[in-house]
């Protein structure tokens, strides 16, 4: 319906208009029997029973957007909540090309939030960037605008277009996000389930969101929440026993391709010692290499890696010297955060053959690749990726069913407690509402109380009726606030709680102003006009 507007000044216009959607939200069916109802013919005497056209004297004007918002569904924003939403790329959903193009480093996180959170729709973000996935978590104030404006940033950032991201993205909406999340920190959508490095990274997003705005209540409370379920599934399964990281997958994956499976004739190279270099050391030292060779930036942290695997020779070798030392390497493990290919096809053409003529063995397990895809395609070489690692996933997976079972039951455990937690928040308005609703009344009784006593009230008379009527109002609230309050350990009162909440907003009047998220999004929207 459009917006009207007559010959009146612009104050009576706003006037009118804020009275005119006070009458037509909710139904008047649903409205409670207070001084708010009346009656539309009164309010607006040119519409009668025979007459639904305007009057000549009354000029229908150009709506605002967000009037056109507001008005497309009379209710749109009254009956719609705000949603956690998970949207993004892993690898069971898009290949390593794709993913690639969308990794976000982790320097880059709190200026990623920031961005998503300026958006119309979103108010809360986090980003989970890793070698297996880029998930982006969102609060979305609308659903549907939520999530088509992070899909066009998606591909406004990685030049993916979006037909090609909506069919490799993951979707999900509240608990189904919530659980994915959850799921996420145990390890069970893994490549290799029940990997351990995944809770680490999770960690960081917590670590790398502090302080940052977009990073608030119900994103924050969901990523720790998620690690606390990563913690309690590996304290109570023993799913994480094993080889269970992409990095010892790698290092299972390249002995199976060495001759004897043994890595003790073979020229080992690693390049980089971050943290996925460092656990790929720390397994192929557990699988009987005793001499390696690491390349690496700065020579601080291989040292550190030598005082602590001291059975083991560890040859640390500069950046530059990086084609040198590959020349002699027979496998070349390659795990760093650099955005370009460290091999490309033509410095690999140069190498010599590996040893006793096999091809040389590279796998890369960094996103983005550090070896250009066009390795692949020589004869002297063979280049496995993190996609690849699906070959050593698969020997153990049926050992680790049961186990995955068992963290399901854990997580389906606490995915009801941060759904109890997450409706209880609904509830915050409410109370705070109804708080000062009481606290007016209470402070303008008093006051009358005072003006009626006098001027002879001494301060500690003053201070007696001050303690009696906050004494009665606490007393009043203590009630309807412990009714307001979900109780976690009993999941049924979660629907009564919200129940009570909608009586209490009825019966006080206390949702009569505009929506939470009508006013959330014209701040935004007004905030982008500037």
């Amino acid at each position: 319906m459009a917006a009207l507007a007559g010959s009146s000044s612009a104050a009576t216009a706003t006037t009118s208009s804020a009275r005119f959607r006070r009458f037509i939200r909710p139904p008047p069916s649903q409205l409670p029997f207070t001084r708010s109802r009346f009656s539309v013919k009164a309010a607006c005497p040119f519409f009668s029973d025979n007459n639904n056209s305007l009057p000549q004297n009354v000029v229908a004007s150009k709506p605002s957007p967000l009037e056109l918002l507001k008005t497309a569904a009379a209710d749109r924003y009254t009956k719609e909540k705000s949603c956690i939403v998970c949207i993004g790329l892993n690898i069971h959903s898009a290949p390593v090309e794709m993913r690639e193009k969308l990794a976000i480093p982790e320097d880059r996180w709190p200026q990623v939030i920031e961005e998503l959170c300026a958006l119309n729709h979103i108010e809360e973000a986090a980003v989970l960037s890793t070698c297996n996935r880029m998930e982006i978590y969102v609060v979305a104030l609308s659903q549907h605008r939520g999530v088509k404006e992070v899909t066009d940033w998606m591909s406004k950032v990685s030049g993916i277009s979006i037909p090609d991201l909506r069919e490799h993205q993951v979707l999900l909406y509240n608990a189904d996000a919530t659980n994915h999340l959850f799921e996420v920190a145990s390890g069970l959508d893994s490549l290799v389930l029940g990997e351990g490095q995944i809770l680490a990274q999770v960690k960081q997003v917590v670590k790398a969101g502090q302080g940052v705005p977009g990073f608030d209540r119900k994103i924050s409370g969901l990523f720790k929440q998620a690690i606390s379920v990563g913690k309690r599934v590996r304290t109570e399964t023993n799913i994480s026993s094993g080889s269970v990281s992409v990095s010892s997958a790698a290092v299972e994956l390249a002995q199976t391709k060495l001759p004897d499976s043994s890595f003790a004739d073979s020229g080992v190279l690693v390049v980089g010692s971050g943290k996925m270099g460092k656990l790929v050391i720390k397994h192929l030292a557990a699988k009987g290499c005793k001499r390696m060779v690491v390349v690496n930036r700065s020579e601080e942290k291989v040292k550190a890696i030598q005082r602590e695997l001291k059975d083991v020779v560890i040859v640390f070798r500069p950046i530059s010297e990086m084609l040198e030392c590959a020349a002699e390497a027979d496998v070349i493990f390659t795990s760093t955060a650099c955005e370009s290919p460290l091999f490309t096809v033509e410095n690999v053409q140069k190498l010599p053959l590996a040893s006793h003529g096999r091809r040389r063995l590279f796998v890369d397990i960094s996103i983005p690749r550090n070896v250009e895809a066009g390795v692949s395609d020589l004869e002297t070489a063979l280049v496995y990726n993190v996609d690849d690692l699906k070959e050593v996933v698969a020997a153990n997976k049926e050992d680790r069913l049961q186990k995955a079972a068992e963290a399901r039951e854990i997580i389906m455990e606490e995915l009801n407690k941060f759904e109890a937690w997450k409706d209880s928040l609904e509830t915050t308005p409410t109370i705070k509402k109804f708080r000062a609703y009481v606290e007016r009344i209470r402070a303008s009784e008093m006051e009358k109380c005072l003006s009626k006593m006098g001027n002879d009230v001494s301060k500690e008379q003053k201070d007696a009726i001050y303690a009696l009527s906050m004494g009665i109002m606490n007393k009043v609230l203590q009630g309807p606030m412990q009714h307001l309050r979900c109780d976690h350990k009993n999941q049924n009162s979660q629907g009564e709680v919200l129940e009570n909440m909608r009586a209490i907003n009825r019966m006080y009047d206390l949702d009569t102003e505009v929506s939470l998220l009508e006013e959330k999004i014209r701040d935004k929207m007004e905030r982008a006009k500037k």
